[in-house]
C-alpha cells in the first residue's frame, strides 16, 4: 500500500555519517547465491563483523535457529563479542542488505523506516522474500518506537546518495531503467523521490558504469559523498581500460555539480583496481563501496598492494578524522557486489533500547 506523505511533514534523509546504533546484514547461507563459494564469503563476513564491533553494533539476519547457532560459532571462534550482535532469524533469498534494507528519515515526529519495493535490480533474480524483509522487521519489539512507511514503487538503497542537506546524487541509467518503474517519468520520479525522503534537488549523473555489476549503475559504486561538501568518485587513467571514456565523462559531470549556495563540490578520484577476472569475466570491484561507520570507514580492498593502498590513503586523506579499515572483498565480488552492498546502517534511536 502507498503511504501519502503529508505535505507539512519535514522529513530528513539521513547520510551515512550520522550517528549509527550499527550495521544490518544478512549471513550468506546455502540458499543464496553463495553456495558454491561459501566458505569464503563466510569469513569475509567474519572479518566484516569483527571491524564493525570495534565500533558500534550489528542487526545480523539468520535463517532460523540453526543456521543462528553456526554462525555465532564462526564469530566465537574469531573471538568476536557476541554481545555486541543482535540476532534476527527470518527468510531471505540473498545477502545485499543495502538495497532491500529500510531506509531512515528524521521526521518532526520522531524516526521514520521507509520500504520501498525490492525487485532484484529489475526482475534480474528472485527477491520476494527479501522484498518481504522490512515489513517482518517492521513488527519485531525492536523497531516498535519508530514509525514505518511503505511505498509501492521500486527504490534501492544503493542507487542514492545524500549529502544530509536535502540533495539526492543518482544515476539515470539506474532509475530510469524501465526494469525499474516504467510507468513513471522523470519528473515524476523526481517528485517521489523529494516528497519520500524530504529533498530538495536531485543531482543526476548521466555517466558512469562498472564491468561486472547487476544494478544499472548504482551510484554507491561510483561516487560517495563523505560530507555535505566532498565526492569521493571512482576515476580511470588507463585509456586501455574499457571504463576510461565513461568514468572521465563521469569526472567531468562532477565538476560541474555545484552545492546549494553555487559553490562546486571537493573531488576525491579513487583510480579503479586492475582488473579482476573470473572464467574470462570482469569483476565489479570498486574502492568507493566503503561503508560509514562511527569514527572508522570500512574500505573494500582487492589483493592489488599498490592500487589497494592508494585507495586507503585517498579515503584517510578525505577523512583525516576516522579511522580507515580494509576489508578483503574478493568474494563478494564473484557475485557482482562489495562491502557498501551487503551492509545497510542504522542510524542511533532506531533499535529500542539501543540493546
Amino acid at each position: 500500500m502507498e503511504h501519502t506523505v503529508s505535505a507539512s511533514q519535514t522529513r530528513l534523509f539521513l547520510p551515512e555519517w550520522h550517528e549509527q546504533w550499527g550495521v544490518m546484514i544478512a549471513w550468506p547461507h546455502h540458499s543464496t547465491d553463495w553456495v558454491d563459494n561459501l566458505e569464503a564469503a563466510e569469513q569475509c563476513y567474519v572479518e566484516l563483523v569483527g571491524a564493525i564491533v570495534g565500533f558500534e553494533k550489528v542487526l545480523l539476519l539468520c535463517q532460523d535457529a540453526a543456521h543462528r547457532q553456526w554462525i555465532e560459532a564462526r564469530l566465537t571462534q574469531a573471538s568476536i563479542a557476541l554481545s555486541s550482535i543482535v540476532f534476527v532469524e527470518i527468510p531471505y533469498d540473498d545477502t545485499w542488505a543495502r538495497d532491500f534494507g529500510f531506509i531512515t528519515m528524521t521526521t518532526d515526529t520522531g524516526l521514520r523506516l521507509l520500504d520501498f519495493e525490492f525487485t532484484a535490480w529489475g526482475g534480474k533474480f528472485a527477491a520476494s522474500q527479501d522484498n518481504g524483509i522490512n515489513q517482518i522487521l517492521f513488527q519485531q519489539s525492536l523497531l516498535a518506537h519508530c514509525a514505518t512507511e511503505s511505498h509501492d514503487w521500486v527504490l534501492e538503497g544503493g542507487s542514492i546518495e545524500t549529502d544530509g542537506r536535502g540533495t539526492l546524487l543518482t544515476t539515470r541509467r539506474c532509475l530510469l531503467n524501465p526494469n525499474r518503474n516504467p510507468d513513471l517519468s522523470e519528473s515524476e520520479l523526481e517528485e517521489r523521490l523529494k516528497q519520500a525522503l524530504g529533498v530538495s534537488r536531485v543531482l543526476w549523473l548521466n555517466h558512469g558504469y562498472l564491468e561486472g555489476d547487476d544494478t544499472d549503475a548504482h551510484i554507491d559504486t561510483l561516487a560517495r559523498f563523505v560530507n555535505p561538501t566532498t565526492l569521493v568518485h571512482l576515476s580511470c587513467s588507463d585509456p586501455a581500460d574499457s571504463h576510461f571514456t565513461e568514468l572521465q565523462a563521469m569526472t567531468k559531470e562532477l565538476a560541474q555539480l555545484t552545492q546549494p549556495d553555487g559553490s562546486p563540490y571537493t573531488l576525491v578520484a579513487i583510480d579503479i583496481p586492475p582488473p579482476i577476472y573470473r572464467e574470462r569475466r570482469r569483476l565489479g570491484a570498486s574502492y568507493v563501496n566503503f561503508l560509514m561507520i562511527n569514527d572508522a570507514i570500512l574500505v573494500p580492498v582487492y589483493g592489488h598492494s599498490e592500487s589497494d593502498q592508494a585507495a586507503l590513503q585517498a579515503i584517510q586523506l578525505a577523512c583525516p578524522d576516522r579511522s580507515i579499515v580494509p576489508i578483503n572483498c574478493l568474494p563478494l565480488i564473484e557475485q557482482n557486489g562489495s562491502l557498501h552492498c551487503v551492509t545497510m546502517q542504522i542510524p542511533k534511536g532506531v533499535i529500542t533500547g539501543d540493546a
